[in-house]
């Protein structure tokens, strides 16, 4: 499958209302996932939050989102990047270094608790970007 580009949403604390809104708006599958259901050190306040929601509609369309995470200011406005993902290993780190190069990586690209690989950086024009690698699920 070729990597995904799509918009990445963040909200202060109503991900899982928002996504369940747009996919009563654009229809489609949710699935969305909570911090305590990933593990990690969000702590119990944090565990039914969204960590990460996906939205597949009819049309095709893909919108991904999630609550910030702890310690993370919510800024109105500020609160989208761009999502590149997918399995093609090569492909998507070619894209990282060509992002990343000349601006700013917040979270280095490596493995997740998740299991993916996944970084997040602000190219030279003030674009965030997150590159997920996924890895097989057997």
């Amino acid at each position: 499958m070729a990597p995904l580009l799509n918009p990445y949403l963040t909200f202060d604390g109503n991900a899982r209302q928002a996504m369940e809104y747009y996919k009563e708006v654009f229809g489609g599958e949710l699935n969305l996932h909570t911090f305590g259901e990933i593990g990690g050190s969000a702590g119990e306040e944090f565990a039914d939050k969204i960590m990460h929601a996906m939205l597949t509609t009819p049309d095709g369309f893909t919108l991904m989102g999630s609550d910030g995470p702890p310690g993370m200011k919510y800024a109105p406005g500020n609160n989208f990047a761009v999502s590149l993902s997918g399995e093609e290993e090569d492909t998507l780190r070619r894209y990282w270094e060509k992002l990343s190069d000349g601006g700013q990586v917040s979270v280095p690209m490596e493995r997740q608790m998740w299991g993916d690989i996944f970084g997040m950086c602000t190219d030279r024009f003030g674009v965030p970007w997150l590159v997920d690698i996924s890895t097989p699920r057997g």
